[in-house]
């Protein structure tokens, strides 16, 4: 499979349609590969213990998000109900959708269902609490499309939760605590099974200071860059081909010496590990072999900063300084 892909100098396009790699994310993604360090591990065991949420904060890229894969997988229970946190989101959103505009035309026009049941959708945490009851228990409220195979508990993982306005996590919480709700529109309530209460992770970039009362219910842990040793386990886990050996390659120390330079710049949006593991993998695709020095590639180099500035600002700055300071006229 020929890399590049293009050119950008074709006259005209190929007889076939060029063949694509499938996407690498599966082995970055596998949750049987993500490192914790035990302070980490202490904190999930408290929120379980507890069964309190835990909530998660660090800089974009560093793993919150797939902590809850982490958890799921080691638990054995099925991947996470995920809920993306938006601007407008409200606490009823976790919990279900009822398409009242569906259903009003529904009424007035006497086509499609009459069933309110069927304008219902469970989000994530609705989901949870409904999948933790016997299939007999919630019968009457489950829609068609909702495979019920339980009762089972089930990982939620709140993610951003600082984007939502700032009533959100306090109301969050009161449903949390009590683990049920109503549902007006089919004049039910449901409650959790408290043998399967749901394991919540919520996660925050810090962009807005989260209140107080929501804070003093959860288990904190903040996630920080990991130090260099952690970052080329965590590269070894994901990237095999980089460093395989417990001795790390020249390409692997050189490229660690470089993100740390680059960590320490003034940039916008600083690179974290995420963006650390698409540009080795990036590398690795141009062909820059295990014995050579980052700085002994200069072209596959400047091609793949995209991968670790996020900003066009970001882009310049970083392609001026690797053109200065680094490759030093290469």
């Amino acid at each position: 499979m020929p890399f590049p892909f293009i050119t950008g100098k074709a006259t005209q396009p190929p007889e076939l349609p060029v063949d694509l790699p499938q996407p690498s994310k599966a082995k970055q993604l596998d949750p049987s590969g993500y490192l914790m360090d035990q302070a980490l591990v202490d904190a999930v065991n408290v929120a379980l213990l507890l069964s309190q949420p835990l909530l998660v904060t660090g800089e974009p890229g560093t793993g919150k998000t797939q902590l809850a894969y982490r958890v799921a997988w080691e638990l054995g229970l099925s991947e996470p109900l995920r809920f993306d946190t938006k601007a407008g989101s409200t606490a009823r959103d976790v919990l279900y959708r009822y398409d009242t505009l569906r259903r009003f035309h529904a009424a007035n026009t006497n086509s499609g269902s009459q069933e309110n049941l069927d304008y219902l959708t469970y989000e994530p945490l609705g989901k949870a609490i409904v999948l933790s009851r016997e299939r007999r228990e919630v019968l009457e409220i489950l829609p068609r499309s909702l495979e019920h195979t339980g009762p089972k508990r089930s990982v939620v993982l709140i993610d951003e939760i600082d984007k939502a306005p700032r009533d959100f996590p306090n109301d969050l919480l009161l449903e949390v605590d009590s683990l049920e709700f109503s549902i007006p529109e089919l004049d039910a309530k449901v409650r959790t099974n408290p043998k399967l209460r749901p394991v919540l992770i919520l996660t925050s970039n810090s962009e807005q200071n989260l209140p107080d009362a929501f804070l003093r219910r959860c288990i904190y842990y903040h996630i920080p860059l990991p130090d260099r040793r952690r970052l080329a386990e965590i590269i070894r886990s994901r990237l095999p081909g980089i460093g395989a050996t417990q001795n790390n390659s020249v390409l692997l120390d050189s490229a660690l010496d470089f993100f740390r330079e680059v960590r320490d710049l003034e940039l916008k949006k600083p690179p974290s590990t995420a963006e650390l593991l698409n540009w080795l993998q990036t590398l690795e695709h141009y062909g820059v072999e295990q014995n050579r020095k980052v700085s002994e590639a200069p072209e596959p180099l400047r091609k793949s900063l995209s991968t670790l500035a996020k900003t066009q600002e970001d882009r310049d700055y970083l392609t001026t300084w690797v053109d200065k300071n680094f490759l030093k006229g290469s």
